[in-house]
């Protein structure tokens, strides 16, 4: 089993809550400030932000407090992977911004970018029994 070693399950833990939270946070950010987020959007030519900053909010809500429970894992780290996925090149072009804006939207690129290598790892783990996961899921 890939849990064996001596802490390993609790490790594995710890890394899925603090994902998970700041997941969940990060979609709470959606809900709180959705004016904030919704112009933004806009400004990166984000078609029907109204909708789509609520619905990622509320994908990331649900994403991150799935990992961190470990329930529905393979739904929750997907949904979080396709979010970043998306997100992540649409978002932060660092590429396409005025100078100035280029080292900030580079570094939420590289965070995105180190995220969505979390949420592929959780999902390649999603078939895998979590230690202390609530135990629900499709797999």
């Amino acid at each position: 089993m890939v849990f064996e070693a001596a802490g390993a399950g609790e490790a594995f833990l710890l890394a899925r809550v603090l994902f998970g939270l700041v997941l969940a946070f990060t979609g709470v950010n959606h809900l709180l400030d959705p004016d904030g987020m919704i112009a933004y959007s806009r400004a990166k030519g984000i078609p029907a932000a109204e909708v789509l900053v609520p619905a990622t909010g509320v994908q990331l809500i649900a994403g991150g407090i799935g990992i961190a429970l470990g329930a529905f894992p393979v739904v929750a780290a997907g949904a979080v992977a396709v979010f970043l996925l998306v997100a992540t090149p649409t978002m932060h072009d660092f590429w396409a911004v005025p100078e100035e804006q280029q080292q900030s939207e580079m570094t939420s690129f590289l965070k995105n970018t180190a995220l969505l290598g979390g949420a592929l790892a959780f999902l390649a783990l999603g078939g895998v029994e979590w230690p202390y996961a609530v135990g629900v899921g499709l797999f």
